[in-house]
């Protein structure tokens, strides 16, 4: 069996055909070399300059994470500076709405006081005027009338002080 193989593969050798084949065989084999030596030398070339190319990548992505985290910084403080005059908006509403709501509650219950008879704090400290004008009269006509206790003039002041804190807060 051997023998007759032998000479089969004699006989497509010494036909022409075969030596096209075998032509193309080590033209394909020449070929096959010369891409393995190629890739060699590629692979040789990505090894030296592979540490650059990596530095390189490394320094891009350090300047695009700072672009990128500026960028994001800007836009924080962006909203936040919206958000903080939205808050100074609301407060400001807020404290509109409070005032006209202790402005309302202050008339109504005046005027149910008033219903009530019940006098207002005017009443009070012109009242107190009044006294203190008739005093001086009578201490002019020579009939000084006890002078008033500091109690009574502490009492009279009270309510207007009241009336000033609750003002000014």
């Amino acid at each position: 069996m051997v023998k007759k193989l032998k000479q089969m593969a004699d006989k497509k050798a010494a036909s022409p055909a075969s030596l096209l084949d075998s032509q193309f065989a080590a033209t394909v084999k020449d070929s096959a070399q010369q891409i393995w030596l190629a890739g060699l030398g590629a692979f040789s070339k990505a090894q030296e300059e592979g540490g650059k190319v990596f530095e390189a990548l490394v320094k891009e992505g350090v300047t695009l994470q700072k672009k990128t985290q500026s960028v994001a910084e800007g836009k924080l403080n962006e909203m936040a500076s919206k958000m903080t005059g939205m808050a100074g908006d609301v407060t400001s509403k807020a404290g509109q709405h409070w005032d006209k709501l202790e402005s309302i509650f202050e008339e109504r219950t005046a005027k149910a006081l008033a219903k009530l008879g019940v006098p207002s704090a005017k009443d009070v400290a012109a009242l107190n005027k009044r006294i203190d004008e008739l005093s001086a009269q009578l201490a002019k006509a020579g009939k000084a009338p006890a002078p008033r206790s500091a109690a009574t003039k502490a009492a009279a002041a009270k309510p207007a002080a009241k009336k000033a804190a609750r003002k000014a807060a």
